[in-house]
């Protein structure tokens, strides 16, 4: 590690270097369960996630087109697949109240799909994809096999391609059962079916600016390195993550292991001084934080007051992401981080707390129905706009960073 080959320091394949795209498609092989090996010619390695998303998203679609996405979900997809070809998201809400179709909040369902991609049609949006983010985010849902079956065979019905963000892999605690698209063992259609990973997530490594792209689609991939050129890896970098790869002693009986144990135990820290506050969250088992329903303590069930309650958290020093951000269809979800030092997390319950003591609501009432009117409106609002389009309906959000 102390000594750097000549040629890392000169420019390489815009893919990545050919020994890093190897050690990743051995790591996932191994780490994603797949299926069968998989073929480091189909790796593409970019600056983050987000890179990925920009790019793929304009290879895939034209200006205009649209891709189907469950709402909530990470709000920073938006302006990364608007980047370079203008594509909008449809979005596909989801409830917390739970009918008798359903078992759990939130819960996604094809006929959801179904119903999103049926509006899009009548309002004359071309829809070219679906994006899934397994384990969710912000949810910490993870998808069961059945359920992820049953979207890729809808996506192969109406020929939609699938981007498959599974950032958050490896960051699975507790006994449940994590399935990956590439541990399927025949998917619907291959050619339309396109997985990422970063290591900002399941490695703590953020700031390293490293995911990738894994296509069978020769076209696709093609186009996709036309733009890869602008969002390359330095090769110092990627030589360091190989020899990380490699040592798989140390990833199987050290980092892994503590890096879930740690999770879990700052997990069940945040929730037990969320519940003991009378804030319940959603039951999740993947990601590095909960959803949490504060909607008992908005003066209103409206966004703006979720905003307001928002603002009050920030000048008591606690950055909690409200769903908003991630396009929620219900005021007074918020998104709470716990992969940090369990000192910060009592400190950020004690703040919490007293901020909610001192923050004197009007009584509400929680049911769906009382809230109906303050939820987005399907046919008109933000289940097929572009909703990051700029100018429109932003300016609430510009202070509000989410990773």
């Amino acid at each position: 590690m102390n000594y750097l080959e000549p040629d890392l320091f000169q420019y390489s394949d815009t893919r990545g270097t050919r020994s890093f795209r190897e050690e990743i498609a051995k790591f996932l092989t191994d780490y994603a369960r797949a299926a069968k090996a998989l073929n480091p010619e189909h790796v593409t390695v970019m600056n983050g996630c987000c890179s990925v998303f920009a790019t793929l998203s304009t290879v895939l679609c034209d200006p205009g087109d649209g891709y189907l996405i469950p709402a909530p979900y990470y709000g920073g997809i938006n302006s990364k697949t608007w980047l370079y070809g203008g594509i909008q998201p449809v979005h596909v809400p989801l409830f917390s109240e739970v009918t008798d179709e359903e078992s759990h909040p939130f819960q996604l369902t094809v006929e959801k799909l179904e119903d999103a991609l049926q509006r899009a049609k009548k309002q004359g949006i071309r829809v070219r994809a679906l994006i899934l983010i397994n384990p969710h985010n912000p949810l910490g849902d993870i998808y069961p096999a059945q359920l992820l079956k049953e979207c890729l065979e809808f996506a192969h019905r109406y020929e939609l391609h699938v981007i498959m963000d599974e950032i958050y892999m490896l960051s699975v605690y507790d006994d449940t059962t994590f399935t990956s698209v590439l541990s399927l063992d025949c998917l619907p259609d291959p050619e339309r079916t396109h997985f990422m990973w970063g290591f900002s997530k399941d490695f703590g490594m953020s700031g390293i600016r490293v995911a990738v792209l894994y296509t069978r689609n020769h076209d696709i991939q093609k186009a996709v390195n036309q733009l890869a050129v602008f969002h390359s890896c330095p090769g110092p970098v990627q030589h360091v993550l190989s020899q990380f790869l490699r040592d798989r002693d140390w990833l199987d009986n050290v980092f892994f292991p503590t890096n879930k144990k740690r999770l879990k135990e700052a997990q069940n820290i945040l929730v037990a001084g969320l519940a003991d506050v009378g804030i319940p969250v959603l039951k999740s088992s993947g990601g590095l934080y909960v959803w949490a329903d504060f909607r008992k303590f908005l003066r209103s069930q409206t966004f703006e007051a979720e905003l307001e309650l928002w603002q009050k958290l920030l000048d008591k020093k606690l950055l909690i992401s409200p769903g908003k951000a991630f396009y929620c269809y219900e005021p007074g979800w918020f998104r709470l981080v716990f992969s940090d030092s369990v000192d910060k997390i009592y400190l950020s319950i004690q703040r919490l707390e007293q901020m909610l003591h001192s923050y004197t609501a009007e009584p509400v009432t929680n049911s769906t129905s009382s809230t109906a009117d303050a939820l987005c409106n399907p046919e008109k609002d933000c289940s097929s706009k572009p909703s990051n389009t700029p100018g429109e309906d932003v300016s609430q959000l510009e202070n509000i960073i989410v990773y």
